[in-house]
């Protein structure tokens, strides 16, 4: 090879690399993607700051450490500790303080521009009614509250130049015995504030292992007859057989995580894969898997971004979504969580869309409503970001064209 060869060939093979690092998409760009989100705990994502706040004003008297940065690492510490014990002692501190209306209400809207800050287009937030009643609120003034907040956020969004549409849903505790009268609550609410999101499902929340969703059956009967939506949290914890109790006995429209149908999928040592009948019927019917990386790899489904199922999902072409669960616990983001994907996976702007799309299909909205959503927001969106890329790649190309010359 000639030096007039070898040189083209090393900046041929620059070009190249590149144009390989313009295509993974930065964290700018990652934050700036229109992002969905279908699985994310309200009492698990308030802002540290707010937490101390509240505390002071509803005279809360249980906080670990009352200042800000310092309770902030103390619930991160805490969520990644391996206790049980202390990750469950995180949220009867966010619950602590959410016990008002006006607490209620602040939590809600501080979400609401949080999400939409990060680059999330459309949210659907759950939280458990039953949880803040100790001050005297009802379940309907819950309710109330917070989709007042959320509307309040969507409005504090649009004023800053971003946004956001976020639905409620109404979490009932597998080990309680309200999960019919939630339901119920849900129903009624399902059809108010329909401009701005309203109530748009239900949910079972809480430890799986000897709480199986069939507890519930009465909730989820009257769910189906009203032609109501829900979904189950089911294999995280517990595995296939809490999967298939979900979708068999009781339901469900969605898996809330579901990372343990990788147990009933085999990779041989040739790469060749084989689905067991559960799986292949998740995938087959196209049920959406709300996955929740960085919240796995602390209940230990996963070692390692790179060790997450969501890899091999993906790849086999589950109807996998990508969530954040816990906000503050996790000191995760929509936007972190797709950090996190695309170093472990090389994941792109295309691989991002396909992830957004499949939650907005998954949504508990009407299709039109969805419809709307992809072809008019999250594509558009993306469209214009893999542009900047283009331009970027071709200003590179000319470079290095000049270069060989």
């Amino acid at each position: 090879m000639t030096s007039q060869s070898a040189a083209k060939g090393t900046a041929k093979s620059a070009a190249t690399n590149n144009a390989t690092a313009v295509r993974t998409p930065t964290p700018d760009r990652i934050r700036r993607a229109p992002k969905v989100l279908l699985h994310d705990h309200l009492d698990g994502g308030l802002r540290p700051g707010t937490v101390v706040e509240l505390a002071r004003e509803t005279g809360y008297p249980d906080l670990p450490e009352t200042d800000p940065d310092l309770l902030g690492t103390w619930f991160r510490q805490a969520a990644d500790s391996g206790s049980l014990e202390r990750y469950l002692e995180t949220f009867s501190h966010t619950v602590g303080v959410m016990q008002t209306r006006e607490a209620l209400v602040r939590v809600a809207a501080e979400c609401a521009e949080d999400l939409a800050e990060d680059g999330v287009v459309y949210a659907e937030v759950r939280y458990a009614p039953e949880q803040h009643l100790e001050k005297g609120l009802t379940l309907e003034e819950v309710v109330e509250a917070v989709n007042a907040g959320f509307r309040e956020g969507e409005r504090r969004a649009r004023d800053n130049g971003h946004r956001i549409r976020v639905g409620a849903l109404l979490t009932a505790m597998r080990h309680a015995a309200r999960s019919l009268e939630i339901a119920e609550l849900a129903n009624r609410y399902r059809d108010l504030d329909v401009g701005g999101g309203g109530v748009v499902g239900f949910d079972i929340a809480g430890a799986e292992a000897g709480y199986p969703p069939t507890r519930h059956l009465d909730a989820f009967e009257y769910l189906k007859r009203e032609n109501n939506h829900f979904t189950i949290h089911a294999g995280e914890a517990f595995g296939l057989p809490s999967i298939w109790q979900a979708l068999q006995w009781c339901g469900a429209d969605r898996l809330g995580h579901g990372v343990r149908i990788i147990d009933d999928i085999q990779v041989h040592d040739d790469g060749s894969v084989k689905l067991g009948r559960l799986a292949s019927y998740v995938r087959d019917k196209r049920i959406p898997l709300e996955l929740c990386p960085s919240s796995n790899l602390q209940t230990g489904a996963a070692d390692s971004y790179a060790e997450h199922p969501i890899g091999l999902l993906r790849r086999l072409h589950f109807r996998a979504t990508v969530n954040t669960d816990n906000r503050l616990m996790s000191h995760t983001s929509m936007s972190r969580e797709f950090e996190h994907l695309v170093e472990a996976f090389g994941y792109t702007l295309d691989d991002m869309q396909w992830f957004s799309v499949n939650a907005m299909k998954s949504a508990f909205i009407p299709f039109d409503e969805r419809l709307a959503m992809i072809n008019d927001v999250i594509k558009p969106g993306y469209a214009e970001l893999k542009s900047e890329w283009l331009f970027q790649q071709t200003a590179s190309t000319s470079g290095s064209s000049k270069n060989e010359a």
